[in-house]
Formats: structure tokens, C-alpha cells, sequence
């Protein structure tokens, strides 16, 4: 078979995606003609799956049989280096590749290590599907916001100072505790750690009877005015969140955990055991070929709060640590590379006119691309397709191939590992 083809992409209808057209995932589907797929203006379209996870593989377009199948038959797409570092098997890829479309919040979340998430797995299969970890990357597509990580402790002291019905939910040993240490300590000292978990700990399992009224006061009081300096910048996004979610510990999280605001082209990585939500935005996602989720806040699935406050890294730091900065590509003058911190996956970039070409070497491991503005040719030794708006392709490994512009602002990703 062709060392690059079509496949076809899955799409994932969850509450918190933009409805209809406006999803960007929806605007991929109508665009590439994705089989079967009837746009449904009330229905939330919040992600498109691009891999060979078992929740919802990919398919070769031509064959319709899954990618994961084409791939156990045909392991040099993958290549033996990968196979071999990465130990990949059963045709499964390292990193599974995604676009989101976000109009709600997603919980307040993390992602399990390894060791985590094999034990998860064993104990509650049904709800941890796999045992794989799951760090990953969001690229902006649109202006997109979220929750990442931890903040600086001087700022949670600040939050803890400024917000009465916040620091009115801990208790006064764990609240003076925290900020004693926070002047005492580093921010990276198992000390400070420990006080940081002590402190979330205690916010997250705050009786409901306590903290609804807290949060009810809290809003009323940000809805008419009363706001301090200090908590001026989190206003409008208190309120989105409780609008969302009224009456949910996650509206609190705003006062532990940064908060961002990325333009496109901007992008962030999460390693395992870092707390998050996505707030809203279109954006393109890699991560570890995993669907792990440890919830414990806006969200009306299950909660873990156990799991989830045992789990996490408790490093606190500005939302800069998080930040991924686009490298240029080689000497690819369109293409710019994001690579995170970890060995399954990166993704690059290319933004091409109408006419502009660029060839990238062959990469030693499989990759999954997705065009998702504009056309272009696609071409390789032996071949070559048209790909428009929304067409997702295989690449296998070690193949060279150039990109041709179709139109002006044209835009392809492409996740890959190496």
C-alpha cells in the first residue's frame, strides 16, 4: 500500500462542545465530506479523534479497516526504532491527535503517570480504559483560555487575603500553615508541597453545605460590584464558570490554578499529575495515546477527588512553565515544530500560499496529518493527493514528502514521534 493515505477520523459529541457550525470540528467535517456525518445545529461537536485508540480508532478510507489493523500488518509504517524505544504493538500509535472545540468549561482535571494509571486501570477498568499515561499539548487555533497547573504560592497567599468566602472554606491551622510556609520555604521544597496539597485537599472536599452558600455570596458580591484589586482580573471568569456549573467546588479553582489566555499559534503542554481545564477555544491536541481523565470539578461525570489530589505533582509556578515555544523546522521556512518534554509525540506546523511548496525529510516514526485551512498537494516518491480543508492523512515512517499550497492560508498540522 501507499506509504501515505487517507484516513478517517472519528468525532466525539460531548456537552461541552460548540454547537453546530461554529465548532471547528464540524467545519473540518463538512469541509472533508466526512462519511456519514449530518451537521446538526444543536448538537455540540467537541472533538475529532485522529489515531488508533480503542475508544474511537481511525479507519483507512480506501479499505475502511481500522489503522490500528493496517498497522500490526505493515510495522515498517511505523518503523523498528519506535517499535523497539517506545515498545509499540498491536498497531497501536504513541500519540493520538485531536482538534477541540470548547463553548463549556472541561473539569477541573489531571492525568494519571504510568504507575498511576496501570493501577487505575486494574482496579477500575470501566472507568480507566487504559493503562497509559496521557501528557499532553494544546495549540491554539482561536483565542483559547485555560486553567493550567498551579500558581506561584505568593499568589494563592494573596487569593487566600483578598477572598473571604475562599479562605473562609480552609481551615485556620491548613490556611496559616500555608502562608508560614510560603514565606519560609522555596517554591519546589517537599515543604511547600506538602502545604499545597494540604490546601487543596481541604478545598476540594469542602462539604457542599459550606461552600454552595460561600460560592453563592461570592458571585452575588462579584455581580454588583463589590470586587477588590486583587481579584478584579478573575471576575468575568468566576462567573462564566458558575454560570456553567452553578454551585460547583470548580468555581474556586480560579484561586489555586493559572490562568491563561493564548492567541493562535500559541501553545501549552501538561505533563501528568498537573491539574487543568480548558476554558474555551478551538485548539489542535497531541498527547500519549491514552483516555484517562481524574475529575473532581465542573463536570457532572464522575468524580475521583481520591485519585486526583493524591496524584498530582503539587509544583507550583507561573503558567510560563507550561508554555511551548514553536521552533523553526529544520530548514523548513514554513514550518514551525512544537516539542514537548516527552518521547511519544511532537507536531509541526506548515503555513503555506497558494504555489508555496515545502518537503520535509522522511521522520523516522509514523505521523498523522490534517489540513485545517485551505488545500494542497501532497507528494512522495511514487505519488501524490489533493487534501482540502478538514482531510486527515497517514504518513509512514521514513517517508519524504513535499506540501504544495493550493490557496493562500493554507494550514497543515502534523503529529509525529521520533
Amino acid at each position: 500500500m501507499s506509504p501515505i493515505f487517507r484516513i478517517i477520523p472519528t468525532i466525539q459529541k460531548y456537552d461541552w462542545g460548540k454547537q453546530g457550525s461554529k465548532s471547528k470540528v464540524a467545519q473540518l467535517a463538512v469541509a472533508s465530506k466526512l462519511p456519514d456525518f449530518q451537521l446538526d445545529e444543536n448538537t455540540p461537536y467537541a472533538e475529532l479523534w485522529m489515531g488508533t485508540h480503542l475508544s474511537s480508532p481511525s479507519k483507512v478510507a480506501t479499505s475502511g479497516d481500522l489503522l490500528s489493523n493496517h498497522l500490526k500488518e505493515n510495522q515498517g509504517d511505523i518503523g523498528a526504532q519506535i517499535i523497539d524505544i517506545l515498545r509499540v504493538s498491536d498497531g497501536v500509535l504513541p500519540f493520538l491527535f485531536k482538534v477541540l472545540s470548547i463553548e463549556k468549561a472541561l473539569s477541573i482535571q489531571t492525568h494519571p503517570d504510568k504507575a498511576t494509571a496501570e493501577k487505575l486501570h486494574a482496579e477500575k477498568p470501566h472507568i480507566y480504559r487504559d493503562g497509559n499515561h496521557k501528557p499532553e499539548m494544546a495549540i491554539a487555533l482561536t483565542p483559547f483560555s485555560a486553567l493550567c497547573g498551579f500558581l506561584p504560592i505568593d499568589r494563592i497567599v494573596s487569593y487566600l487575603e483578598a477572598v473571604a468566602e475562599f479562605a473562609g472554606l480552609i481551615p485556620a491551622t491548613v490556611r496559616q500553615t500555608f502562608i508560614t510556609s510560603a514565606s519560609s520555604h522555596a517554591a519546589s521544597s517537599p515543604e511547600t508541597r506538602m502545604v499545597l496539597k494540604g490546601l487543596f485537599t481541604s478545598l476540594m472536599t469542602t462539604e457542599e453545605s459550606r461552600f454552595v452558600p460561600a460560592l453563592e455570596a461570592l458571585v452575588k458580591r462579584y455581580k454588583t460590584g463589590q470586587v477588590n484589586a486583587t481579584e478584579k482580573p478573575l471576575v468575568d471568569l468566576v462567573i462564566r464558570l458558575h454560570d456553567q456549573f452553578p454551585g460547583d467546588i470548580g468555581v474556586f479553582c480560579p484561586f489555586v490554578l493559572n490562568y491563561v489566555e493564548l492567541a493562535k499559534g500559541d501553545a501549552i503542554f501538561l505533563g501528568a499529575g498537573e491539574p487543568h481545564a480548558y476554558v474555551s477555544g478551538d485548539i489542535m491536541e497531541c498527547m500519549a495515546t491514552s483516555d484517562n481523565v481524574i475529575r473532581a470539578g465542573l463536570t457532572p461525570k464522575l468524580r475521583d477527588i481520591p485519585n486526583l489530589v493524591s496524584s498530582l505533582t503539587y509544583e507550583a509556578a507561573d503558567a510560563s512553565k507550561h508554555v511551548v515555544k514553536a521552533a523553526p523546522f529544520e530548514s523548513c521556512p514554513h514550518t514551525r515544530l512544537f516539542d514537548p518534554p516527552i518521547p511519544e509525540f511532537s507536531v509541526l506546523q506548515a503555513e503555506l500560499g497558494s504555489g508555496v511548496e515545502e518537503v520535509h525529510r522522511g521522520l523516522k516514526g509514523p505521523s498523522i496529518a490534517v489540513v485545517t485551512g485551505g488545500s494542497c498537494k501532497i507528494e512522495w516518491s511514487g505519488g501524490k493527493l489533493e487534501a482540502t480543508t478538514g482531510e486527515v492523512f497517514f504518513v509512514a515512517a521514513e517517508t519524504e514528502l513535499k506540501i504544495v499550497g493550493n490557496e493562500e492560508n493554507t494550514e497543515v498540522f502534523r503529529a509525529f514521534v521520533e
